[in-house]
């Protein structure tokens, strides 16, 4: 009898340990939720560089802890190989990234020094797991600037575009930024704007966006599959 009474304290622990669990989540989801729906969404438009070089990637922002969310919208055109992006981390923490579109898109991430972190390839081993592991939101990711590299993925055709959109967070966020990219124009110096020049356009296309009526408070995969209405 003792020991069914110690049996039945101890279930009974262990479902007021479980049910707080599940409290406390569904606590930090709802608080997540609402931040979301009053986050503040910016828009910019750029041209990507006709350099095929990553150290003229497009800056896509700054990817903030439980403040900002990253969103960029893009495509490789017919005889396109490859799209460079940039953004950085401030503080270290387990990032999620979303990616939709046209089928035979591969996606790498890599860090500064160009080390693969994480490859959609699933035949390079180590970088595919960790990519599966961005996916699920439990890759760590040290401060720091990042690449993002994307191509075709091997055996599709150079002469067929490929259309995608990938997204970066880092738990909960009250600023969306949107990075639609364009295709270069023909005779388009593959040189960038300076640094003060692009915040300058930065800052007058935020300033500009704000005024649109953008909907917040979307999911991950809502925000990426409206997002392709933007790319024109």
């Amino acid at each position: 009898m003792a020991d069914d009474v110690g049996l039945g304290q101890l279930v009974s622990d262990l479902n007021k340990s479980v049910g707080a669990a599940v409290e406390r989540m569904k606590a930090q989801k709802e608080a997540e939720a609402a931040a979301a729906a009053n986050a503040q969404n910016f828009q910019k438009t750029v041209r990507k560089s006709s350099s095929d070089s990553r150290m003229f990637a497009t800056d896509i922002g700054v990817l903030s802890k439980n403040v900002t969310r990253l969103n960029v919208i893009g495509g490789l055109s017919p005889g396109d190989n490859v799209d460079f992006y940039k953004f950085r981390v401030t503080t270290k923490g387990e990032a999620t990234m979303g990616q939709i579109g046209d089928s035979g898109v591969r996606v790498q991430l890599m860090s500064k020094l160009g080390v693969v972190v994480a490859d959609s390839d699933k035949t390079s081993g180590k970088s595919y797991d960790s990519y599966k592991e961005l996916l699920q939101g439990n890759l760590a990711l040290d401060r720091g600037d990042y690449t993002v590299r994307v191509t075709r993925e091997k055996g599709e055709s150079a002469k067929t575009a490929k259309n995608y959109a990938i997204q970066f967070s880092m738990g909960g966020y009250t600023q969306d930024y949107d990075t639609v990219a364009k295709n270069p124009r023909k005779g388009d110096s593959p040189f960038q704007l300076s640094t003060g020049q692009q915040a300058m356009l930065d800052g007058l296309n935020s300033a500009m966006s704000s005024l649109k009526s953008i909907p917040t408070g979307q999911t991950g995969t809502q925000k990426l599959m409206g997002s392709f209405s933007l790319f024109v």
